[in-house]
């Protein structure tokens, strides 16, 4: 399998992660990874993070990667000075560069599957970039009517309904038609990317104690609740709302194979608090297979070597299952009809 990696915020933490991940050779196994990087930048990190013994070389094209090493893609960025730890424009154009030649060849299937690596938005956002994140950037990509950002530990997985955008417009965002579009995502790929044929689905209420009918607001009442009856009466198996701090604190999480928050903090800070460091972030609703590890940008560790890169490579573990998932999804869900054999015509030839 060949793998996609951005380079994240080149002063960030993200390329030496990748570069600690692929230290291991047990993690050359079956993939042939393909870093969207220049060769200076490489070696700007593993001296600064003391790496001697890394396996790796550069190619002028994703398709002639080498399986057995980390294979480094130039991007050839002009006038790029490495900065650890500090936030400037010209390593926001290098992360979108990178960005859009990975995406490029995940598109023209050169590659199998992508991870990207942490971006700092705002030093991307000066280079051009116009969108909150990659997700929204990858759904326009892709001309994706809706996705969801997807957050995975193991068998916690929490969805997140209205992303990145100010709390005081959550409310406002929320709407029947919003929560059932990631509810309907989050329920098909939870069947065709983690294997759960019928899967059990919570969702939070938006208020403290879900609204305490009514007394503290009625969205649970009016728009929640009302998208919770619909799910089960088409045949899902959904559940809530419940009150976010009380489902989390008593472990009620556990008999889910799913989570759908209201907003971004509501999903992410208990998710980040169970996860350990292993969390992944995974875009649901897109046809190709991109997931980042769980951390920003780590400036404040940038180039100590200290970072650690448990969450990178279970970003790239959860991407090689989810990519082999749908492959299997997509043989069992096939008509087998169109995998028939054509008819023979057994009228005797002769005459």
């Amino acid at each position: 399998m060949r793998i996609g990696l951005t380079s994240g915020d080149p002063n960030g933490i993200g390329i030496e992660t990748v570069l600690q991940v692929f230290a291991d050779e047990r993690m050359l196994n079956g993939l042939t990874p393909v870093l969207y990087a220049s060769p200076d930048l490489i070696s700007s990190n593993l001296d600064a993070i003391g790496l001697k013994d890394l396996n790796w070389g550069e190619v002028d094209s994703a398709e002639k990667a080498i399986q057995g090493q980390l294979n480094i893609l130039n991007i050839s960025v002009d006038s790029f000075s490495h900065l650890p730890g500090e936030l400037t424009s010209e390593a926001g154009g290098y992360s979108y560069k990178s960005l859009e030649k990975a995406v490029d060849d995940l598109a023209s299937s050169k590659v199998d599957i992508l991870i990207t690596a942490p971006i700092n938005k705002e030093a991307i956002t000066q280079s051009g970039f116009k969108f909150p994140g990659h997700t929204e950037y990858l759904a326009h990509m892709a001309n994706a009517e809706d996705v969801l950002m997807f957050l995975v530990a193991e068998s916690l997985r929490i969805g997140i309904v209205t992303g990145h955008i100010a709390l005081k417009d959550v409310a406002k965002s929320l709407n029947a038609k919003s929560i059932k579009s990631k509810l309907d995502i989050m329920h098909e790929s939870l069947a065709r990317d983690f294997g759960c044929p019928t899967p059990r689905i919570a969702i939070l209420g938006l208020n403290p104690h879900a609204g305490d009918n009514g007394l503290m607001g009625d969205e649970e009442r009016k728009i929640i609740s009302p998208v919770v009856k619909e799910a089960n009466a088409s045949g899902m198996k959904v559940f809530g709302p419940y009150a976010a701090d009380g489902f989390f604190g008593s472990g009620a999480y556990k008999n889910f194979d799913g989570v759908l928050a209201m907003y971004h903090d509501q999903g992410l800070a208990p998710f980040k608090a169970m996860s350990f460091g292993r969390g992944v972030n995974f875009t649901a609703g897109l046809p190709i297979v991109r997931t980042s590890p769980d951390h920003g940008t780590g400036f404040d560790i940038a180039g100590q070597g200290i970072a650690s890169p448990d969450s990178m490579r279970s970003a790239i573990f959860l991407a090689q299952d989810i990519h082999k998932n749908r492959l299997e999804h997509r043989e069992l869900t096939a008509n087998p009809l169109e995998l028939a054999p054509p008819k023979r015509d057994y009228r005797d030839s002769r005459r």
